[in-house]
């Protein structure tokens, strides 16, 4: 994997920090010019839903996934050694900023929804003051939604979507996608029961037959052949369905905390 004169596989990775807040063992490195983030196997805490481990395996998928689609969810990601062991390493993908910025995902006061924006629930906020949840209406973030469908995953928070300054949007923490049971948890509820586009149809028409080939005995390596199993069938559901699913009322639809 070469990258802009770099080898992403075999050039040294000097790590330059630690993101302490994450629930596992992330680091921030470099590897010539390129800033990675890098997720080592031995850092990993065993999840009770996910108690076999090896959420670098996943990330891995849900990237490989990602470039089958065509969407670029997903900054590019693999598997590589590093300072720690073998683990996830993906290209670093800072948010937008500056003055005029708003995030794709945002708190706003209960009711007063701006234009270009979704309404997904109501709750109160850190001050005990109503409170909305919305996110953006754009191609980028639905894409993501439906991709987040497609992957089940069950942690896609509002700070896991980084704003790009030309409109595309990055997800990032994907360990714990790609489960055989529905585990669905997303702050991007708001095109629940809206119809697939024929584009949407025609990417997802296109991954289901990667699905079948190349792509799905790929993925057998990354994954458990049940969770292979369940992803081809959430894919067939869409297509089937043709429409964007919608919270189920048993089992909790939004990651907790959202933020």
């Amino acid at each position: 994997m070469i990258r802009d004169g770099v080898d992403l596989a075999r050039d040294e990775l000097v790590l330059v920090g630690r993101v302490r807040v994450a629930s596992n063992q992330t680091y921030v490195g470099t590897i010539g010019d390129l800033e990675v983030v890098y997720k080592p196997l031995a850092g990993e805490q065993p999840l009770w839903d996910f108690p076999d481990g090896r959420l670098a395996f996943r990330e891995v998928a849900t990237g490989m996934i990602s470039e089958a689609t065509g969407w670029d969810v997903v900054p590019t990601t693999w598997f590589r050694e590093g300072p720690f062991g073998e683990g996830m390493v993906q290209l670093w993908r800072p948010a937008a900023g500056g003055p005029d910025h708003r995030p794709a995902v945002d708190l706003v006061p209960s009711g007063e929804i701006p234009d270009g924006y979704l309404h997904v629930f109501d709750g109160i906020g850190y001050d005990d003051a109503p409170v909305s949840l919305i996110h953006e209406d754009s191609v980028a973030l639905r894409r993501m939604a439906i991709f987040d469908v497609v992957v089940n995953n069950a942690d896609r928070k509002g700070g896991h979507g980084r704003e790009q300054a030309v409109g595309h949007r990055y997800g990032i923490d994907h360990g714990i996608c790609l489960h055989h049971q529905p585990k669905l948890r997303t702050v991007l509820w708001g095109w629940a029961g809206t119809p697939l586009a024929d584009d949407e149809l025609r990417t997802l028409r296109g991954l289901r037959a990667e699905l079948g080939g190349v792509l799905g005995d790929e993925l057998g390596f990354w994954l458990a052949q049940i969770d292979l199993e369940a992803l081809i069938r959430r894919v067939d559901g869409l297509l089937e369905v043709g429409a964007m699913p919608v919270p189920d009322p048993g089992r909790p639809a939004i990651p907790w905390p959202p933020f």
